[in-house]
């Protein structure tokens, strides 16, 4: 039998998100997400859409839960060299205390979308954005107030700590060492000012 009608939306959102962080859009079939959630396919479908409109829902959700929500924390920080060096500090331990090396669901997403598949391609691109948005801000204040170096452009900084955050969680997947990832960050950071990555 499936879930009763009153079934709790973000439990069915968990769950779905746990089948496809596992097998990857692509991979995780109706059969899959149906045994995740306990809703019968029509009942699924009927409350979430079609696997795609599924997806969407589930990729926000759970970057409302990441983050969105990590950003949030960061930009609080004492100082913008501080929201950056945090915001990174916090990605490389997450990314060596992911045992299951199942990395980042919007990343590996990236990495899966398919060109002709506008809406998730539109997505990613939305979140992306917001992403370097976030370090643009950072290094705009942070050479407002000498905190980072003046002579560096902030746009281009934030394609490279954009570019940087996105190759980290790819190489944590397959090989998530220490000193690899500390050693991918200390120097972008070195580059705008900032003193280098340390996890102590």
């Amino acid at each position: 039998m499936g879930r009763p009608r009153g079934f709790d939306s973000t439990d069915v959102l968990n769950a779905a998100r746990d089948a496809f962080w596992a097998r990857g859009y692509e991979a995780t079939s109706t059969r899959d997400l149906v045994k995740a959630t306990g809703l019968t396919q029509p009942s699924l479908y009927n409350a979430f859409g079609d696997k795609r409109t599924l997806f969407l829902r589930v990729l926000d959700h759970y970057l409302n839960q990441t983050l969105r929500e990590r950003i949030a924390q960061h930009e609080s920080a004492a100082t913008p060299g501080a929201a950056l060096t945090e915001f990174f500090a916090d990605v490389v331990q997450r990314s060596l205390d992911d045992k299951a090396q199942r990395g980042c669901l919007m990343v590996n997403s990236v990495l899966e979308a398919a060109p002709g598949d506008s809406a998730l391609r539109d997505a990613i691109t939305e979140e992306l954005t917001r992403i370097r948005d976030f370090f643009l801000r950072s290094i705009d204040a942070g050479q407002r107030t000498g905190e980072m170096r003046a002579d560096i452009d902030a746009g281009q900084a934030a394609d490279h700590l954009l570019a940087l955050l996105l190759g980290l969680r790819v190489i944590a997947r397959v090989h998530p060492v220490r000193d690899w990832l500390v050693g991918a960050v200390s120097p972008a950071l070195s580059h705008l000012g900032l003193r280098p990555l340390s996890l102590d």
